[in-house]
């Protein structure tokens, strides 16, 4: 397993003023870092590729869908507009040799819905993500699906109903990615939802249940690494907090998890190798 840290827990938006995140995470000892690319309009490929090289790092992205992006619209052009901006993500990803790009690409993040999704819906989502995944499939680059808390969407809550719409987009490209924050709102059990995810499962962010330092709060890291162990997950998991508000996605963070993003990588880093080692995933 490759353990990583997102650049959130340092910055609140990624530019070229942010590149020395990629220096320190390295510094810090992590495998990969975990590139936000809610910007784009910020987002330098070359200079991004060029310090990921010569700083000798993984990396992986991530993005959520804002309004005016969504693949569950009744609007034609909303949804067209989605796809457009996931394809560039995509190519962005590629660019700067990502290992994978995830997120919440599958409706609108933080999406007034006064209804459970219909069937519609779901088709209108795994048809967008068709198209996009075909083309991320053209790059090398695979793709996965976060499903979040019923606070953040309507449509992906839990590592099931991913599975599900993974069925329905029907390319091989496609996995999951967890994230212990969500999964501890939704699952039943950690270990449920990682068989489930079994082959598919991509990407996992590790967070505390308050999005503070792991092994600090009531996330079940016992039930969660010896499932990891069991399916001898060999995939990316990055720490992932939040230091302070964005002006580009809701991150509800209202008081210090962490006295700041170089301790909660120090302790999660020091605390996640430690069930890494006890449940043989190094």
């Amino acid at each position: 397993m490759k353990l990583g840290i997102h650049a959130y827990a340092w910055c609140s938006q990624w530019s070229n003023d942010t590149l020395n995140l990629i220096n320190r995470a390295k510094d810090l000892g992590m495998d990969f870092i975990e590139l936000p690319l809610m910007s784009l309009d910020t987002f330098d490929v070359k200079a991004v590729r060029q310090r990921l090289l010569d700083v000798g790092l993984e990396c992986c992205t991530s993005t959520v869908l804002l309004e005016g992006m969504d693949l569950t619209s009744g609007d034609a052009e909303e949804r067209q507009r989605a796809v457009s901006y996931l394809k560039q993500c995509v190519e962005v990803s590629s660019g700067i040799g990502a290992k994978q790009f995830s997120g919440v690409i599958y409706s609108q993040h933080v999406k007034l819905a006064i209804k459970r999704p219909s069937e519609k819906e779901w088709q209108m989502a795994a048809d967008g993500l068709r198209e996009v995944a075909k083309y991320a499939q053209t790059l090398g680059l695979p793709i996965a699906l976060e499903p979040v808390n019923r606070y953040e969407t309507y449509l992906i809550n839990t590592s099931e109903q991913a599975m599900r719409l993974i069925d329905m987009i029907g390319m091989d490209n496609v996995g999951v990615h967890l994230d212990t924050y969500h999964m501890n709102i939704e699952e039943k059990r950690f270990s449920d939802a990682v068989k489930l995810a079994d082959s598919k499962l991509m990407h996992i962010h590790l967070c505390e249940n308050d999005r503070g330092i792991p092994g600090t709060g009531l996330v079940d890291w016992d039930d969660l690494f010896r499932t990891l162990g069991e399916i001898n997950y060999q995939g990316y998991a990055a720490l992932e907090s939040f230091v302070d508000i964005t002006d580009n996605m809701s991150t509800w963070v209202w008081r210090q998890l962490a006295p700041n993003g170089d301790t909660l990588i120090t302790e999660g880093k020091a605390f996640i190798r430690s069930m890494q080692e006890k449940y043989r995933l190094v």
